[in-house]
């Protein structure tokens, strides 16, 4: 076989993968519990290091209160903290909240921008966060390479990388733009539901047949 044909075998398996998680996963939708792109913002810079369910759980107290910009500076960073310590590194969060609020208060009139390279100015907000606000929160195609999108991109050899960035070009180049931000979504929930990090439940996965890292 040359290499032409090797290129073309190897780009055919990667359709037929997602293709698969296509199917399987079509109109999943993110656990992230919000109602404008402020709390969405919030919730996502809660979720480093910490699962959806838990933000979820906090973000229920802390949006009863403190929902805008303009209420977390009201609120106060003690008691921000207070509010969001089952999420872990409260302190570091906390900042970044606040330090945001300011800022989107200052030069946003308060609003979330849909700008991805104004949203990286934001403290705590890197390409990951960013992605996912611009695409759930504001429709545009985008992908959020975060744990799970990371390893099944690698394990899948979807679009290997040895940094998130790499992964997230590599996935843009094969998935159609309109898909992208469905893509993101389809990685995900493999990631939690079958493909997990440690003991992946190869003998139940769709892709068992086809995937490089199979043990089925």
């Amino acid at each position: 076989m040359n290499w032409f044909a090797v290129v073309i075998e190897m780009a055919e398996f990667k359709l037929e993968e997602l293709k698969i998680l296509e199917e399987t996963y079509r109109g999943a939708i993110p656990q992230l519990k919000f109602n404008s792109p402020f709390e969405l913002l919030v919730a996502v810079i809660l979720s480093a290091q910490c699962t959806d369910k838990r933000v979820n759980q906090v973000t229920q107290i802390l949006f009863q209160t403190a929902n805008t910009p303009e209420k977390i500076l009201q609120l106060g960073q003690t008691r921000l903290e207070e509010i969001i310590k089952p999420c872990g590194f409260f302190r570091t969060k906390s900042e970044h909240i606040i330090a945001s609020s300011k800022i989107l208060l200052e030069n946003y009139g308060g609003e979330v921008p849909s700008d991805f390279d104004e949203l990286i100015k934001l403290p705590g907000v890197g390409r990951k966060t960013a992605n996912v606000v611009t695409s759930v929160a504001f429709k545009n195609p985008a992908i959020a390479v975060d744990t799970h999108v990371f390893r099944l991109s690698n394990r899948m050899k979807l679009a290997e990388g040895k940094t998130p960035l790499e992964v997230e070009l590599g996935l843009q180049k094969i998935i159609p733009k309109e898909k992208w931000s469905a893509a993101h979504h389809w990685l995900i929930w493999h990631g939690r539901e079958i493909c997990k990090a440690r003991n992946p439940k190869c003998n139940a996965c769709p892709l068992s047949k086809i995937c490089p890292s199979s043990t089925a």
